[in-house]
């Protein structure tokens, strides 16, 4: 199944393609395939088991983590948490899914040394708060949201999209929190189980 998203990114190169093969331009026809196919494969969007523990943090994306620390205070929270950085390749799944069921609380959007950033907040039923920034990569810095604050989302819905992004991070807190991954690991949008936070009552 195909993303509606990267339905534009296919057909651009089937157009270029035949245009090209009109003018008996065999090689720049050969390229636009090669390159229609590779946007395929891109932004294709997988069925995949949902995840249905609300305890549990699964990862926002697909490729491979990179970072996985404690990081200390901040500034838009008093303790310390978890910053899970992944880095999507260009042959991963695109599509970003939500770690946990709960409310869209915030959004923002903003450019920073080059790089286009997309921040959700999601909160979960109890209150535990989940950050998720996409970070467009340098190839087309193109990040579109799914979805709204307010919307309601569970486990593994897709949030957004970065067409041709290259990393998404994860913070959440540290207290009470189970890991299961560390550096090096290949994760799944949606699918693997990142640690686990109980449910507080």
């Amino acid at each position: 199944m195909i993303h509606k998203e990267g339905i534009p990114w296919i057909l651009y190169p089937l157009f270029f393609s035949t245009t090209a093969l009109v003018f008996k331009k065999k090689k720049l026809a050969a390229a636009g395939l090669v390159l229609s196919a590779l946007n395929a494969y891109i932004f294709r969007d997988p069925k995949r088991e949902p995840v249905l523990n609300p305890e549990l943090i699964v990862s926002p994306a697909d490729g491979k983590i990179v970072l996985c620390k404690i990081e200390e205070k901040k500034d838009w929270y008093p303790g310390a948490l978890w910053r899970i950085g992944i880095f999507i390749r260009l042959w991963d799944l695109h599509i970003n899914k939500s770690p946990v069921t709960g409310k869209i609380l915030k959004m923002s959007c903003f450019k920073e040394e080059n790089k286009e950033k997309q921040i959700y907040l999601i909160e979960r039923e109890d209150g535990c708060p989940f950050w998720i920034i996409q970070i467009g990569g340098l190839i087309i810095r193109r990040i579109k949201s799914f979805v709204l604050p307010g919307d309601d989302v569970v486990t593994g819905d897709p949030i957004g999209i970065i067409k041709y992004g290259s990393r998404v991070e994860l913070f959440f807190p540290l207290e009470g929190t189970e890991i299961y991954v560390k550096e090096g690991y290949k994760v799944f949008a949606g699918e693997t189980i990142l640690g686990r936070i109980p449910l507080k009552t």
